[in-house]
């Protein structure tokens, strides 16, 4: 069954980049504030011999970090990401992208399907996240159809109750600011629900922990007695 599925990286105090400034250059993203606190905890990635194969690049662990990346990987027949994502990795990701599957950038600016090496694509969809995910689902062929980013764009996934499960890698590291993937701005939530998640698997390694959670929906929040009611004074 396909399934939409998510995964970031964060440090312990929720963040997945450094600051972001308005006046950042998304094509010169490489020098900015936010890009040194995201290369932090994605560490852990770059060392992965997986995702060093999948780039071209030599060398690499392999680790129980790299399974992770190549399962992750396996799992993906088709991406979903935001425009900004797209606009800060397309010349990053060269002629052959990581991808190696269809990608549908959600956006307002229509543009041609652009079709790259190695089985990746970018179609541009203009009708909004739930036709992406359509879209995608129809071309993961039985795969999941992952959110490839950013975390902006993720959180609108999940507000939308559209996400299946969410894949959180928390690095042991305190940035102290920066773009926080939780933002309560971005989760639409009202006072007096909560959004619940059960977790359904947990790795540890010194470098990361990776904890899988199913995303349940939303609850109402209720107070309870706390004790307070009778006792049995046996």
């Amino acid at each position: 069954m396909t399934q939409v599925t998510a995964q970031m990286s964060v440090s312990l105090d929720g963040f997945y980049a450094g600051p972001n400034s308005p006046d950042t250059d998304v094509h010169n993203w490489m020098g900015s504030a936010e890009a040194l606190g995201f290369f932090r905890i994605t560490r852990w990635v770059i060392d992965g011999m997986a995702w060093r194969e999948r780039q071209g690049y030599k060398g690499g662990e392999h680790d129980t970090n790299s399974e992770i990346i190549a399962e992750t990987f396996e799992s993906a027949g088709a991406y979903i990401m935001g425009r900004r994502m797209f606009d800060g990795g397309e010349l990053p990701w060269g002629d052959e992208p990581p991808f190696r599957a269809p990608v549908f950038v959600v956006t307002h600016r229509p543009r041609e399907t652009v079709v790259k090496q190695g089985g990746t694509s970018f179609s541009f969809v203009t009708d909004g996240i739930e036709a992406a995910i359509e879209q995608a689902r129809a071309a993961a062929g039985g795969k999941d159809v992952a959110v490839a980013g950013g975390g902006t764009f993720l959180r609108e996934v999940l507000a939308a109750g559209l996400l299946d499960q969410l894949e959180l890698h928390i690095v042991p590291v305190l940035l102290g600011d920066g773009m926080r993937l939780f933002d309560p701005a971005g989760l639409g939530l009202p006072t007096g629900q909560a959004l619940e998640l059960t977790p359904t698997r947990v790795v540890h390694t010194p470098e990361v922990t990776h904890i899988r959670y199913a995303v349940n929906g939303r609850s109402e929040l209720v107070t309870d007695d706390r004790g307070s009611g009778e006792t049995d004074a046996g």
